[in-house]
């Protein structure tokens, strides 16, 4: 599928393609719905119906898999109107499945709230078990070796390995709350100081949450 720089009636141009098959589609939203039933039934499809081909074709699926879940609220919405929805309610929403680039953007708006994205675990789950965890954030090379780095969001995709591969559930919601309790205790590395709380270092935070763990 195109996806290049070429010369467009011309002069210099650049064509990407958007592309979903009705497989790829399916499964992502019965993810979706998986993790729902395990959380607050209830989901949220994003997509750009009113101008994407893609868009009313995700939306079209979306709405046929929902029927499979009468225990799960559902429903669709344009892009733009969930970002700003996501503003003005940000705990209004549980699950939500949008395709790549939509959930790029709505992500990042999501991690916003936390107040940095060193809060933010991730998981990339395949088909067939295998699955990549990882903090939301980068590397961070600039900050290398400063002792600056917040580690909860390395801490937390621990967390979420124990929930989906390991399918130990308890043991990642030991995880949690240890997090849970340093940050209720005040402990703050510099990227969430704020005045009245306790600025630590990576290792201080992460010694933190481990003094505060206790067995599932």
């Amino acid at each position: 599928l195109p996806k290049e720089r070429r010369e467009i009636d011309g002069e210099p141009g650049a064509v990407d393609t958007l592309a979903y098959t009705r497989r790829e589609v399916e499964r992502l939203v019965r993810r979706g719905f998986a993790w729902a039933r395990g959380r607050r039934k209830a989901v949220v499809s994003v997509d750009k119906f009113n101008v994407l081909v893609t868009g009313r074709f995700w939306r079209e699926v979306a709405t046929e898999v929902a029927e499979d879940y009468p225990d799960v609220t559902f429903r669709s919405m344009l892009a733009d109107a969930f970002a700003a929805a996501l503003v003005a309610r940000p705990t209004a929403w549980d699950v939500v499945v949008t395709e790549n680039t939509f959930g790029d953007f709505l992500s990042d708006e999501a991690g916003a709230f936390t107040g940095s994205l060193g809060m933010l675990p991730s998981a990339s789950l395949g088909d067939e078990g295998h699955a990549l965890y990882e903090p939301v954030h980068g590397s961070a090379p600039d900050i290398a070796g400063q002792g600056i780095a917040n580690p909860i969001g390395t801490i937390l995709s621990v967390a979420m390995l124990f929930r989906h591969t390991c399918d130990r559930p308890a043991v990642a919601t030991a995880i949690e709350r240890a997090v849970d309790r340093a940050l209720a205790d005040g402990f703050r590395t510099p990227d969430i100081y704020e005045e009245g709380t306790r600025r630590v270092d990576t290792t201080s935070m992460g010694a933190a949450i481990i003094a505060r763990l206790e067995g599932p």
